[in-house]
């Protein structure tokens, strides 16, 4: 299928095509936020819904890890990622027994398709998260639920204020903040969860891997131009908050439940 996409997007899914080797070996935070998911969705559903096969969308799916999980279940998935990259990844491993390539701003699926709608740390790379989310509540079956995971701002706080100090620049995206994601909400019945989960490293050079494993380094603003060097990493290392544990790396996760009424 051909996409129309802007620029950006582009950029986007190249960088997490590039990063679909390495994603599922350096992914634990989304495995992590995806597994608590998982949970809340077993949480919404009533009881036929929980005991029956469901026709379900992964939206952002990555290397299809939920996608399969999903299917394991007897669930019926239709694996989606903007990055043709994490999509053939995905097919490789039969992780779904539909793949589509799309943007999920514009899913080009008929309405009230799929039962369950899961979508684990995608959201935040969309340009309107209110039509993202109206995206996914279309889609949804009346009596079926849309969960999701995104990031609020303060997300990554300490390698953001470790490269401004630096440099004058953050070097990292920024995210919508609290009241803007309840913003997004407010047309459907829905609920939020609000967490906060900080990881440590030994080193900066495995932080930050671990965000250029996920593909999660491609940014729309932030960022000074010129290639960063050794040195500039040497001197990050020096700014960067230490503790008894390493070095944190802060993650502000919402959990989205919406209602399709």
């Amino acid at each position: 299928m051909t996409l129309s996409l802007s620029r950006e997007k582009h950029k986007i899914a190249a960088a997490f095509g590039r990063a679909a080797k390495s994603y599922d070996a350096v992914a634990s935070y989304q495995r992590s936020t995806g597994t608590q998911l998982l949970d809340h969705l077993t949480s919404a559903l009533n009881h036929s819904q929980s005991t029956a096969p469901l026709h379900i969308l992964d939206a952002g799916c990555g290397t299809g890890y939920f996608s399969y999980k999903l299917k394991n279940q007897g669930h019926r998935v239709t694996a989606l990622d903007l990055s043709v990259g994490m999509l053939e990844m995905a097919q490789t491993k039969a992780v779904a027994d539909h793949y589509l390539c799309a943007d999920i701003e514009s899913i080009p699926l008929d309405s009230q398709t799929f039962d369950v709608v899961f979508s684990n740390l995608s959201v935040q790379w969309c340009q309107d998260l209110s039509k993202a989310l109206s995206e996914l509540y279309r889609v949804t079956k009346p009596g079926g639920v849309a969960v999701f995971t995104t990031l609020a701002e303060h997300s990554l706080t300490e390698l953001s204020s470790a490269w401004h100090s630096l440099d004058g620049y953050s070097h990292v995206n920024s995210f919508l903040s609290v009241q803007q994601i309840r913003n997004s909400c407010q047309s459907w019945r829905h609920k939020l969860i609000f967490q906060k989960d900080t990881l440590y490293f030994p080193e900066l050079i495995a932080l930050l891997h671990s965000l250029k494993g996920i593909g999660a380094t491609h940014l729309t603003t932030g960022r000074k131009a010129g290639l960063v060097t050794r040195q500039h990493l040497q001197q990050l290392a020096l700014l960067y908050p230490m503790t008894e544990q390493g070095l944190p790396l802060t993650y502000h996760t919402v959990f989205g439940v919406i209602y399709r009424d």
